[in-house]
């Protein structure tokens, strides 16, 4: 997700999408500890779109 798609929402839906991205974050985890992980690569990318949403969300609270 890029940062630009991210400031269009608003703050309840980043923290939805927060909540979702950790939920498969555990999902590909678990699959990782099984052995059937196919795509190793989107467990960083979902780590750093939390990482962009968390950011974005601390930024409106000090504005």
């Amino acid at each position: 997700m890029k940062v630009k798609e991210i400031r269009e929402l608003t703050t309840e839906q980043i923290n939805a999408k927060i909540i979702e991205a950790k939920d498969e974050i555990f999902k590909l985890r678990m699959q990782q500890a099984t052995g059937n992980l196919e795509k190793p690569s989107r467990i960083h990318e979902l780590r750093k779109d939390v990482a962009r949403m968390k950011t974005i969300l601390a930024e409106r609270k000090e504005a």
